[in-house]
């Protein structure tokens, strides 16, 4: 049976469920919680060459390196370079959960931070101990121009390592008055390697594959796109960014502030707030060891793109019809299960497949999600689809964090159009999910937790 005739059918079986709800009645379904098993993640893959596994190990280091302002001869065991601005001072303090390379911990690293070496920020009150790593964007200017980009949340005003600067941290909370301030989450970068290797055709191709089936669901999306090559583009909550060349670049100036040969510039060029030449982190031409000639970002970039994607778990027999009813129900329409990795250099990453659970397409979430920010060509209330592998591990959900239940985050998918955003194109498949009944929720509920 094709899958639209599935779909079909899945719908008209709604009807019948009424009576098998009631086998279950006083059950409801509910989200099991974080997958408490070893991490399974955080490694390279299995069949890296000698060479890819020692470039991994030094990417490795550098993705845990801890950043001071002005270096190692003030602040031991860390690397120069932080701010005048900045969210954290590590890559794997934010990628912590489960292992390096994941999303938010348990525990809040910003909290910590705040205040570090004699900082004097004030922890915003959107920031927790027990709340997701967060940045925080502003979606206009004072004048009412879009604005859109990451205002840091701390300084390094009061560090022992930056003695003479005096910058104040943005006003969040006349932001927050006015509708201002969004959120944004890490996101995993477990497996993207594999990702950055899908090729653009294999990308539209499946855009353009069971249109029927999309169509009866109201399904559509869109591949954000490079302005000048054109290509597509597909890393961060918006696929915003090509490569992890240039998401590792990017991060390292704005989370860290930190210049590099991509973003050579800094953010706050304050008087007094500067200490580094720049780019502060840049090609070690002088190294004698290879793993020591690369600059950071491009550490973290082949870091990245050798990390494993994350392992499930075994499936059990309320996974395996999880997994059925996921498909059946239209979920994996846009969480496509897994792409074909193209003809790359690496053998490691050639003709694999990524089990992504993700069509790294663009698609309208409607108002509930919608954050008002553009970014590449998309719009305000446009997101990626959310990779899924690595879900069960994981402890906030949404590009915000707003919420640790995974099925408030299936929910939040529905959403209404308004006069400024038009409805979630989510909305039929979700009606089909509340539909069923909630031993059959519990089942997808725990496949996700599985993944």
């Amino acid at each position: 049976m094709s899958l639209h005739m599935r779909i079909i059918s899945s719908v008209f079986a709604l009807l019948l469920f009424g009576a098998a709800v009631s086998l279950y009645a006083g059950f409801i379904a509910t989200d099991p919680g974080v997958r408490g098993d070893p991490p399974g993640a955080g490694g390279p893959f299995n069949d890296l060459t000698f060479f890819e596994n020692l470039f991994f190990n030094a990417g490795l280091v550098a993705f845990k390196e801890v950043q001071s302002v002005q270096g190692e001869d003030l602040v031991p065991d860390t690397e120069p370079g932080l701010g005048p601005r900045f969210n954290l001072d590590s890559c794997a303090g934010c990628h912590a959960q489960p292992d390096v390379g994941g999303t938010s911990p348990f525990k809040n690293p910003q909290v910590d931070v705040a205040n570090k070496e004699g900082a004097t920020n004030v922890v915003p009150d959107f920031i927790t101990i027990d709340g997701p790593v967060r940045e925080a964007r502003f979606k206009f200017n004072p004048n009412g121009t879009r604005d859109g980009g990451v205002h840091d949340l701390f300084t390094i005003t009061g560090r022992t390592d930056a003695s003479g600067c005096n910058i104040a941290q943005p006003n969040f909370k006349a932001a927050d008055a006015n509708d201002n301030l969004i959120f944004r989450i890490p996101t995993p970068v477990f497996g993207a390697g594999l990702i950055q290797s899908i090729d653009d055709d294999t990308i539209l191709a499946n855009k353009n594959s069971q249109t029927f089936a999309k169509a009866l669901l109201g399904i559509s999306g869109r591949a954000n796109t490079n302005g000048n090559d054109g290509t597509i583009t597909r890393f961060g909550w918006k696929a915003q960014v090509k490569s992890l060349g240039i998401f590792s670049g990017e991060a390292y100036n704005v989370e860290q502030g930190v210049t590099n040969e991509l973003f050579p510039q800094e953010r706050d060029e304050t008087a007094g707030c500067l200490f580094n030449t720049t780019p502060e982190n840049h090609t070690n031409f002088d190294a004698t060891q290879p793993t020591d000639v690369p600059s950071d970002a491009v550490k973290f970039a082949l870091f990245m793109s050798f990390l494993a994607p994350p392992a499930p778990a075994s499936d059990t027999p309320s996974t395996i019809n999880g997994r059925r009813l996921f498909k059946e129900i239209g979920c994996a329409l846009c969480h496509t299960p897994s792409l074909p990795t193209g003809n790359v250099s690496s053998p490691a990453l050639r003709g694999k497949r990524a089990n992504l659970f993700s069509d790294l397409l663009l698609h309208n979430m409607g108002p509930k999600l919608a954050d008002n920010i553009l970014q590449g060509n998309a719009r305000g209330d446009e997101f990626r689809t959310a990779p899924l592998w690595g879900l069960g591990q994981r402890i906030f959900f949404l590009h915000d964090g707003r919420t640790s239940d995974l099925r408030e985050a299936i929910q939040a998918h529905a959403s209404h159009g308004n006069l400024e955003f038009g409805p979630s194109e989510a909305n039929r498949v979700i009606a089909i999910f509340n539909a069923l009944g909630e031993a059959q929720k519990q089942d997808i509920l725990n496949f996700l937790r599985g993944l």
